[in-house]
């Protein structure tokens, strides 16, 4: 197999550069590259860019009105974006439910969905979780009771990341409780319109209005809103989590993070000589970096063998997640060490836009213990780390 870009490839490749370069606002980068927060609008905004270039939905197929890149294009896009402080794209619509509409949707819901993602009218998000489904997640318990030409749905969902912006809501929900627990699930779209859908933030420890609960009473859902057959969402779910999981492992976020890593080690002194040449810190980096190499690797190993307009096998997908999260968390935590005391104090305003105080410590310092804390949850969501063994060991062993 070979792994390296052909030059139709690199050529690609100062191609998106030059467009990030002239086209990606120099005030939005800014924010990603000292993490501060964004807003919906800032998102909307890089979207709506990159939809004009026909970049937005970069890995639908043309007829559906994506570029129809190859997967290593993909891959060029994703790394060169995060180097360049783009904001990564929200997944909900485009990366997630957009590839399972163009599998297993209708004609009608392709036609009426695909085309409200790309230009914005809709902002999705994903209603999988709930409190006592996690990483069991066919443990669900929400329910969808047909009745004429609607359902309707009781339950509630939980870590409803960015909900509070949502118009719709993809829902995994329970349709049948016979046989076993992953058949009577169903797969079903719900406007967060509709009365009897309420959604409750959930505020971090940091401040941060990122989640939320969101709650199902009565709410009447018409039946053309199921995608697929009902009682076979278990099959549309999983065909969704191998893009999450694989979109997780996040390999261009981890280049961009671990390059600053290098910079603050460079910059940071210990015994007045720079961090980067204490023999333990240089060890850990190292060791870091060569893991990060492999993972890169391994992502354009898992890319070639998903072809183009695929997706991965779940293990392979798993195995993904599994490197890619505790990589990054690797990178958080040796970054959060390299400023001592200074990732101590946590100031939540200093992440606001327009900010002005003194600061403490330099001025990157600000955001590492938030970055630090909060992406623990990253070997969690989307399944945790423990359960992705699981489905690597199954499939190994074919179990």
């Amino acid at each position: 197999m070979d792994l390296h870009f052909s030059p139709e490839e690199m050529a690609f490749r100062e191609e998106v550069r030059a467009f990030l370069k002239d086209r990606l606002p120099t005030r939005i980068a800014e924010k990603v590259r000292t993490s501060k927060r964004l807003t919906k609008q800032d998102m909307v905004e890089w979207h709506a860019i990159l939809n004009e270039r026909g970049w937005y939905a970069n890995h639908w197929p043309k007829e559906y009105g994506g570029p129809g890149w190859s997967v290593a294009q993909a891959a060029i896009f994703d790394i060169e974006s995060a180097l360049a402080h783009a904001p990564r794209i929200v997944p909900f619509g485009v990366s997630m439910l957009g590839p399972v509409l163009i599998k297993y949707g209708s004609q009608a819901q392709k036609d009426h969905w695909l085309p409200r993602i790309l230009d914005g009218t809709d902002w999705w998000c994903q209603g999988y979780s709930e409190p006592g489904a996690g990483s069991d997640l066919a443990s669900l318990k929400t329910s969808a009771v047909r009745d004429g030409d609607h359902y309707v749905v009781n339950g509630q969902k939980t870590w409803t990341t960015l909900g509070q912006y949502a118009d719709m809501i993809f829902c995994l929900v329970r349709t049948s409780t016979e046989g076993k627990k992953q058949e009577g699930i169903s797969f079903l779209l719900i406007d967060m319109k509709t009365p009897g859908v309420e959604v409750r933030p959930i505020i971090l420890l940091d401040g941060e209005h990122e989640v939320n609960e969101v709650f199902f009473t009565d709410v009447r859902v018409p039946a053309e809103n199921l995608v697929g057959e009902e009682n076979k969402g278990w099959t549309y779910a999983k065909y969704l989590l191998t893009y999450e999981r694989a979109g997780l492992a996040g390999v261009g976020g981890s280049m961009a993070a671990f390059n600053h890593l290098k910079e603050i080690a460079q910059s940071q002194r210990k015994g007045g000589r720079p961090l980067a040449e204490d023999p333990l810190f240089a060890a850990r980096l190292a060791r870091l970096e060569i893991n990060l190499e492999n993972l890169k690797l391994t992502n354009l190993r898992v890319l070639a063998a998903s072809g183009s307009g695929g997706s991965a096998p779940l293990e392979m997908s798993a195995m993904l997640k599994i490197c890619g999260t505790e990589i990054r968390q690797e990178i958080t935590s040796l970054t959060r060490r390299a400023l001592g005391p200074y990732a101590q104090p946590f100031v939540s305003e200093a992440l606001d836009e327009g900010f002005n105080g003194a600061p403490i410590g330099p001025d990157y310092a600000a955001p590492v213990a938030v970055d630090y804390f909060n992406n623990r949850k990253l070997s969690i969501f989307g399944g945790s780390n423990e359960v992705q063994r699981e489905i690597i060991t199954k499939a190994l062993l074919e179990l």
